[in-house]
C-alpha cells in the first residue's frame, strides 16, 4: 500500500492509531479495483469502521474523568455483558486455582471489567490485546491508577508470531479470551480465525470464544450459528463447556 494512501486513511481520528497491518488488510479488499484512490480510501474507511468502530462510541476516544461502568456502557459489546460478567468469568475459568494469566484478544474496553475477575474469586494477571490505540491508552491509564496486575498492548491480531510470543511469555496457566472477536477478524481475512486459534492453542491451556446471538443495535435475535468455526473447534479441540448468557454464546475449549 502506498504510504500517501495509508496516511490519508488514518487522517480520520477513528483510525489514527490503528496498526499498519490492520489498515493494510482492509485496503487489500479494494486495492485492485478499477476505481480512484479516493474511492478506495472511502471503502477502506467504511470497512475499518465496521470492524473497529461500529460498536464503540466516539466519546471513548477522548473521555474525561469517567468511571469504569460509564466506559463499559459506552461500548456495545461490554454493555451487554455488564449484568453477567461475574458469572461469565466463574464459568470460563472454572477449575483453575492460584494465579491465572488471561490474554484478551480484541479487548475493546473489556479491561475495565477487571474487578469482576476478583468478584468471581480469581487472582488474575491480565493482558489486553487491542488494535485501537486510544482504547489501549485508556485501559493502561485505568490499570495504572488502580494498581491492577494488568496491561494493554497495542498490537494487530494478524501479527500471529508476535501474538503467540505474547501469550507464551505469560506464566501458566494461560487462558485466551476471544469475546466477539471472530466476526471482526473474518471481515478482514477469511478463515484467519482458524489460523489464530490453532496458533495460540499451542501456547495456552484454554481458549474461550463468544458470539453475539442478537443484533447489538436492533436487539433482535438472528440466525447466525457460525457453524463453520464451531465445527472447526469441535473437530480439532476438546470442548470443555458451551453455554449462553444474555445475548452471548460462549464456547470453552482446549487442545
Amino acid at each position: 500500500m502506498d504510504e500517501k494512501i495509508f496516511d490519508k486513511i488514518i487522517q480520520k481520528k477513528d483510525f489514527s492509531m490503528l496498526p499498519v497491518k490492520d489498515v493494510e488488510r482492509a485496503f487489500s479488499h479494494f486495492e485492485k479495483r478499477d476505481t480512484s484512490d479516493e474511492e478506495k480510501i472511502r471503502l477502506t474507511r467504511e470497512l475499518l469502521h465496521k470492524v473497529f468502530g461500529a460498536f464503540t462510541s466516539r466519546k471513548l476516544l477522548s473521555p474525561k474523568n469517567k468511571d469504569a461502568e460509564w466506559i463499559l456502557r459506552k461500548h456495545l459489546s461490554t454493555r451487554e455483558r455488564l449484568g453477567f460478567y461475574e458469572k461469565v468469568y466463574k464459568m470460563v475459568l472454572k477449575g483453575f486455582k492460584g494465579k491465572i494469566s488471561v490474554v484478551d484478544f480484541g479487548a475493546g474496553v473489556n479491561g475495565f471489567g477487571y474487578p469482576y475477575f476478583e468478584k468471581a474469586g480469581f487472582d488474575i494477571s491480565y493482558t489486553a490485546v487491542e488494535s485501537v490505540g486510544q482504547l489501549v491508552n485508556l485501559m493502561n491509564a485505568y490499570f495504572e491508577k488502580n494498581k491492577f496486575d494488568a496491561i494493554a498492548v497495542h498490537e494487530s491480531l494478524f501479527n500471529l508470531e508476535k501474538i503467540k510470543n505474547l501469550v507464551r511469555k505469560q506464566k501458566k496457566p494461560r487462558i485466551v479470551l476471544m469475546f466477539k472477536a471472530v466476526d471482526s477478524l473474518e471481515m478482514l481475512e477469511r478463515d484467519y480465525s482458524k489460523n489464530l486459534i490453532s496458533g495460540v492453542a499451542e501456547v495456552s491451556e484454554r481458549i474461550v470464544l463468544s458470539f453475539a446471538t442478537e443484533s447489538m443495535i436492533r436487539r433482535r435475535k438472528f440466525r447466525v450459528s457460525r457453524k463453520w468455526i464451531v465445527d472447526f473447534v469441535r473437530e480439532n479441540f476438546k470442548v470443555l463447556d458451551e453455554f449462553e448468557l444474555g445475548s452471548e454464546k460462549f464456547l470453552v475449549f482446549c487442545k
